[in-house]
């Protein structure tokens, strides 16, 4: 199988060009909803706040009665409605949250007031207009759009669904992610590993990590390194709308996966990127699931996982917001990075500043490095390194997601 290795642009452009989101929708409850993508737009149902109300204990005026004394004629709380009734020289006063008459347009805060007392107050000779006065509908009209399509539900996205009276909301269904291991010698943590075998982690890491980032995934099996076996089991996954695997497509003669995805039907964008650490990695559409082929070393797995494989399964889910959030920090230590090649750069961001990992002198085929760091750097490939206090622009590894991308070698 000839290797089709690509430019790192070329990676991240066409694996999201044939990303194509999930089309099935689902009703869920409220409490069902954390961490969900909405797939229509959510309009105001009613108004935000849906009466004029006071923000603060206080007086309810008409700002033209400033460096008055007025009587106080009733007092209003919260909950309770009361028409304009105010004669010359008159005033209410009201609590926080209370609705506030048509009369009054400015609320004066108790401790603001010249005196108060015998039901009498006398108010400051300067007063703003409209002050600690909410007016209806000023922080969201009824029908215009609160939340669009592809916007991920938060607990303040919910807390604004509730103020409406929304216990429902239609959402894109949640993806079906299969996770697969390929090695004679992989064993799994329960097992008894010899010195000769070593424990399969990064399954787990794969599947921990979709879930910190709110996707569910199933771990299948790890799959020999037998072609036909391979290509029986291969078949078997294309009810998942993801797959990813990690191992098995280097150029090994037992690297079987590439080859038992495509007698599967597999149409590959590529199977290899200009990039160090991760130049193995492959990526296709086989039917209706996303192939997303990792390699075998777990550094190299994880890196690829966060850099190419997020963006892509958040799109697929529905996410308006898929491109990684790209932040600029200065260098704190040289560095060196080999040229004609994009370089991956493991470190820590903090505070605006970024260390790179060990001084970026590690293998590939190392696990503690990712543990280590909450961001990496991606040096173009005319890069041989950085130096001190050189601005660099790096990605966090929980870092946010934009709707639009960024060029992260400008």
């Amino acid at each position: 199988m000839a290797k089709n290795y690509v430019d790192f642009n070329d990676a991240v452009e066409s694996s999201l060009k044939y990303a194509k989101k999930v089309s099935l929708t689902e009703i869920v409850s409220l409490d069902k909803a954390l961490g969900r993508v909405f797939s229509q737009d959510v309009l105001c149902q009613k108004n935000l706040p849906s009466f004029n109300n006071s923000a603060m204990d206080g007086f309810a005026i008409k700002a033209a009665d400033a460096g008055k004394t007025l009587q106080v004629k009733k007092v209003i709380y919260a909950g309770e409605v009361y028409r304009a009734s105010l004669a010359e020289n008159e005033c209410y006063k009201i609590m926080t949250g209370a609705q506030v008459p048509d009369d009054a347009d400015t609320i004066i805060p108790i401790e603001n007031v010249v005196n108060f007392e015998n039901n009498e107050v006398t108010l400051p000779e300067t007063v703003r207009k409209g002050d600690a006065l909410r007016l209806k509908g000023e922080e969201a009209k009824e029908g215009t759009a609160l939340f669009t399509e592809g916007e991920e539900i938060t607990a303040g996205t919910i807390a604004v669904l509730a103020s409406q009276g929304i216990v429902n909301t239609e959402v894109y269904k949640k993806l079906s992610i299969a996770v697969v291991s390929t090695g004679n010698e992989l064993k799994e943590p329960w097992e008894k590993a010899s010195e000769d075998e070593i424990y399969n982690c990064n399954s787990y890491a794969i599947i921990s990590t979709l879930q910190a980032k709110g996707f569910n995934a199933s771990y299948i099996k790890v799959i020999p390194d037998n072609l036909e076996e391979t290509v029986s089991f291969v078949n078997e996954l294309k009810a998942y709308d993801i797959i990813i695997t990690s191992g098995g497509i280097s150029m090994g003669d037992a690297d079987f996966v590439g080859r038992a995805f495509e007698a599967n039907g597999l149409l590959t964008l590529f199977d290899g990127v200009h990039i160090k650490p991760g130049r193995p990695i492959m990526m296709g559409r086989m039917e209706k699931s996303f192939v997303i082929c990792l390699p075998g070393n777990p550094l190299t797995a994880m890196v690829n996982l966060y850099l190419f494989a997020l963006p892509i399964i958040r799109k697929i889910q529905g996410h308006c917001a898929y491109h990684h959030n790209i932040e600029s920090a200065t260098n704190l230590e040289d560095f060196k990075t080999k040229a004609g090649r994009v370089n991956v750069v493991l470190g820590t961001l903090k505070c605006g500043e970024f260390l790179a990992t060990r001084g970026n002198r590690y293998g590939s085929g190392m696990i503690t490095v990712i543990e280590e760091s909450n961001a990496m750097l991606i040096t173009s490939a005319k890069s041989n390194g950085c130096t001190e206090n050189d601005r660099v622009k790096v990605i966090r590894l929980d870092g946010s997601y934009l709707k639009e991308s960024t060029d992260i070698f400008n």
